[in-house]
C-alpha cells in the first residue's frame, strides 16, 4: 500500500482534529454566552433557546446523511466541504443582525459540524494502519473528550474578553488553517459508491425520524410539568418511533440502502455504541448539570468553572494518546469496562458531596474519576469502533457512534433534568410550610420556585426583595437543600448509567476484531 510519510499523516490528523474539536465545541460553548446574547439581542432566555437547539437538532439529524454521502464519494471531499461550509457559516453568526438570521446560521454550521464529526474517525483510521492507527484513533478521542467538557472555559474566556460574536469568529483563522492542511495533506478513501444510488427515501426517513424524537425530548425538556403523554410530547415521541421503524423496513429492501441494518447484528457493534450512549447520557448530560451547580450556587464565574472542570478534561489530553498504545497491547473492552466503574465510583464520589457548603474542594475527587473514564473510554471507544469494520462501512460507523454519543447526551439532559426537577419540588413540598410565614407569600413564593426550577429557584430566593423578608434565611436554606437533593440524585442516576454501559461492553464487546485495511488515494 502506498504511504503518506509520517510527518505528512501527524499534520492530516492535526486538520482532522482541528475540525472536531470545533464541531463539537459548538455544541456547549454557546451555553456561556446566552446571557450576552439576551442583552445584545434585547430579547429572553426563552427565545434563545433555538440558538442550542437549532445545531442540535441539525448536527445529530445530518450525522448519518454526511456519514454516508463521505462513504459514497469519497470521506475527504466530504469533510473538505464541511470544513469549509462550518468556517463560513461561523463568520456568518458572528455577524447576525438578528436572531433570526442566528438560529439559520447556526443550523447550517450544523451541518458542517456533522460531516467532520461524523468521517473524521473514518478518516483518521483510513490515512493511519497498524498500531500507528490506535495511537492516531487515541488521540482523536483525546480530542472528542476535550472538547465536549472545555465549553464553558473557552466561551467564558472568549465572551468575557471580546463579546459573544468571538466565539462564533474564532473558528474562522483555525478552520482555514483546517481547510488547507486538510487539502494538501489528508490522503482521500476510495469512491464506494460509484455505481450505487443515493438512497433518498432512507436519507429523508431518518432526518424525519430523529428530528421528531429529539424534538420531542427537547419540548418535554423545556416543559417538564406536561405528561409524558401530553400530544405535544407523545405525538412527536411516537411518530418518531414509528418513522423509525419504516426508515428500518425500507433499509432492508432497498438495493443500495443508506445504512446496512445487518451492522445491528455484530455484538462487538452494539457493545459499543452502548458505551457511546452511556457516555453521553451519563457524563456529558452531567456536566450541563455541574456547570450549573459551579455557576448559580456555588457563585463561581464562567472562566473560574471552566477552570475547575479542567480536573475533567485534562484527563483527555494525557490519556488519549496513552490509551492508544496500551490498545494495541491489552484487551480495549476490559480497560472500557474498568474505566467506566471507575467513573461511576466518580459519580457516587460527586453524590455524596453534595451539601449546602459544597465547593470545589469536595467536588474535586469525583470529577477526577469522572475524567479518568472519559479520558480512557473515548480514545478506546473510537478504536473499538472501526475493528471489524468492512472498508466501506466505516464512516457509517463512525456516523452512528457519534448519533449514539449525542443522543444519549440529548435523553440524558432530559432525563436528568426531570429527575432534578422532581426531587427539588418533593422537597420543597415536604419542608416549605414549616417555614413561619404568611399563607399566602408561602404559596406565591412555593409557585414561583417550581416554575423557575432548580436552575433558576436559588436566584429567586436570593433576590433583593426576599432578602429584606424576616424569613429570607430559613427559605433560602430550604430552597438550596432542595437543589442539593436534585443534584446528588442526578449524580447517583449518572452512576448508574455509566455502570450499565459498563455491562453492557462486558457483555457484548469482543476482545479483538480484525481491522480492515483499505488502499488510499494519495492527494496530489
Amino acid at each position: 500500500m502506498d504511504k503518506q510519510s509520517k510527518s505528512k499523516q501527524w499534520i492530516a490528523l492535526l486538520a482532522m482534529g482541528l475540525g472536531v474539536f470545533m464541531g463539537l465545541l459548538d455544541v456547549t460553548v454557546v451555553n456561556v454566552a446566552l446571557p450576552t446574547m439576551a442583552r445584545g439581542f434585547n430579547t429572553t432566555f426563552t427565545n434563545l433557546q433555538w440558538v442550542l437547539n437549532a445545531y442540535t437538532l441539525v448536527y445529530a439529524v445530518t450525522l448519518m446523511i454526511m456519514s454516508k454521502l463521505g462513504d459514497m464519494y469519497g470521506r475527504k471531499k466530504v469533510f473538505l466541504g464541511s470544513l469549509i461550509l462550518f468556517v463560513i457559516a461561523s463568520a456568518i453568526n458572528g455577524m447576525a443582525p438578528s436572531l433570526f438570521i442566528l438560529d439559520i446560521g447556526r443550523g447550517i454550521q450544523a451541518i458542517g459540524g456533522a460531516g467532520m464529526m461524523s468521517l473524521s474517525m473514518a478518516l483518521v483510521a483510513s490515512n493511519f494502519e497498524g498500531k500507528q492507527r490506535g495511537l492516531a484513533l487515541g488521540i482523536l478521542g483525546s480530542i472528542i473528550g476535550v472538547s465536549s467538557a472545555s465549553g464553558p472555559l473557552i466561551g467564558g474566556y472568549l465572551v468575557e474578553h471580546f463579546g459573544w460574536p468571538a466565539i462564533f469568529y474564532v473558528n474562522v483563522p483555525f478552520g482555514i488553517i483546517a481547510v488547507i492542511l486538510t487539502i494538501f495533506y489528508v490522503a482521500e478513501t476510495p469512491s464506494y459508491g460509484k455505481n450505487h444510488k443515493i438512497d433518498l427515501v432512507g436519507m429523508v426517513l431518518s432526518a424525519i425520524g430523529l428530528f421528531a424524537i429529539i424534538y420531542g425530548l427537547i419540548v418535554k425538556e423545556s416543559h417538564p410539568h406536561w405528561s409524558w403523554l401530553d400530544f405535544r410530547v407523545s405525538g412527536l415521541l411516537i411518530g418518531g418511533v414509528i418513522v423509525m421503524v419504516i426508515f428500518v423496513l425500507v433499509e432492508l429492501r432497498v438495493e443500495d440502502p443508506m445504512m446496512d441494518i445487518k451492522m445491528f447484528k455484530r455484538p462487538h457493534f452494539l457493545g459499543t455504541i452502548a458505551v457511546a450512549f452511556a457516555l453521553g447520557a451519563g457524563i456529558y448530560a452531567y456536566n450541563a448539570f455541574l456547570t450549573a451547580l459551579m455557576q448559580n450556587y456555588i457563585g463561581y464565574s464562567a472562566v473560574q468553572t471552566g477552570v475547575r472542570q479542567l480536573t475533567i478534561s485534562a484527563w483527555s489530553l494525557i490519556l488519549g494518546p496513552v490509551a492508544g498504545i496500551l490498545s494495541a497491547r491489552y484487551s480495549k473492552k476490559w480497560m472500557i469496562v474498568v474505566s467506566l466503574l471507575i467513573g461511576g465510583l466518580g459519580f457516587f464520589s460527586m453524590a455524596k458531596a453534595i451539601s449546602p457548603t459544597v465547593s470545589f474542594v469536595e467536588l474535586w475527587p469525583g470529577m477526577v474519576l469522572m475524567g479518568l473514564a472519559n479520558g480512557m473510554v473515548n480514545p478506546l471507544l473510537n478504536t473499538a469502533g472501526m475493528e471489524g469494520a468492512l472498508p466501506n462501512e466505516m464512516g457509517m460507523v463512525s456516523g452512528l457512534l457519534n448519533v449514539f454519543r449525542q443522543f444519549g447526551t440529548t435523553v440524558g439532559v432530559v432525563g436528568l433534568g426531570l429527575i432534578q426537577d422532581a426531587q427539588f419540588e418533593n422537597y420543597l413540598n415536604a419542608n416549605l410550610h414549616h417555614i413561619s410565614m404568611p399563607t399566602q407569600a408561602l404559596n406565591g413564593i412555593k409557585e414561583a420556585l417550581i416554575n423557575a426550577g432548580p436552575f433558576s429557584g436559588h436566584s429567586i430566593a436570593f433576590s433583593s426583595r426576599i432578602e429584606k423578608a424576616p424569613f429570607a434565611h430559613a427559605l433560602q436554606q430550604v430552597v438550596i437543600k432542595a437543589y442539593d437533593n436534585g443534584m446528588a440524585a442526578v449524580a447517583i442516576t449518572s452512576g448508574v448509567i455509566v455502570i450499565l454501559g459498563a455491562i453492557g461492553a462486558a457483555f457484548l464487546m469482543r476482545n479483538q476484531m480484525a481491522t480492515q485495511d483499505i488502499k488510499l488515494k494519495q492527494p496530489k
